[in-house]
């Protein structure tokens, strides 16, 4: 009798002691639960990545928008767009009172700065000539080859004038001219001309009724 009670007290004992390590041991869903969280962290992250380097390329354009740099070369630009519709055409030159060498010399220089009002303001409506390319003008024909010239020059100027009058109206001056500079071409050229032109008297000024040009140089 006392063995069957000493086996029914260990058995009993042995079963608390297997109830208590069940109930201590850790339940083995546990570290599944704790990697999955670990796993939606890691995959989270990357996506607020982009969101954060959007904001200092939004700020960059900001600033180049805004710099002080690009907003003056806007204005300078502008300035100059202003400038340009707004400058005056040259005004014509008042020959009265002006000898014919002086208006023989400002013709010239009109050549190399393309001074069109200086030279219009000179010929007469009635002028006739012949230009240095071998044809036949009329006023607004001379006026029309004088407006396309589109070369550069380095000077333009008379070398030899001589001046004849004939009466207290006309006057005839024969000179030869020398012209450096640069054509549209993009090529040097040194040229030298010789000229008969014509002036009269009209309205206290004179004015360049005929004219014939020849190049013989260039």
């Amino acid at each position: 009798m006392k063995i069957i009670i000493s086996f029914l007290a260990t058995a009993f004992l042995a079963a608390m002691s297997f109830a208590q390590q069940e109930s201590a041991s850790p339940p083995e869903s546990t570290p599944p639960t704790t990697e999955e969280k670990a796993s939606a962290t890691v995959e989270e992250t990357p996506a607020a990545k982009p969101a954060e380097s959007a904001a200092p390329a939004t700020e960059k354009k900001a600033e180049v928008a805004t710099s002080p740099k690009a907003a003056a070369s806007a204005s300078e630009k502008k300035e100059a767009s202003t400038a340009m519709k707004a400058a005056p055409a040259a005004a014509p030159m008042n020959t009265k009172g002006m000898s014919v060498k002086d208006l023989e010399n400002s013709w010239e220089a009109a050549v190399a700065s393309h001074n069109f009002a200086t030279v219009d303001s000179m010929v007469a409506g009635d002028f006739v000539g012949v230009t240095s390319k071998g044809k036949f003008a009329n006023r607004s024909q001379m006026l029309a080859e004088f407006k396309g010239d589109k070369d550069t020059y380095k000077s333009a100027k008379n070398e030899k004038l001589n001046v004849k009058s004939f009466g207290p109206n006309v006057t005839i001056v024969t000179g030869r001219a020398r012209e450096v500079g640069t054509g549209k071409d993009g090529k040097a050229f040194d040229r030298a001309f010789l000229f008969t032109d014509t002036w009269m008297m009209r309205g206290g000024k004179w004015q360049c009724i005929a004219s014939q040009v020849t190049k013989i140089k260039g």
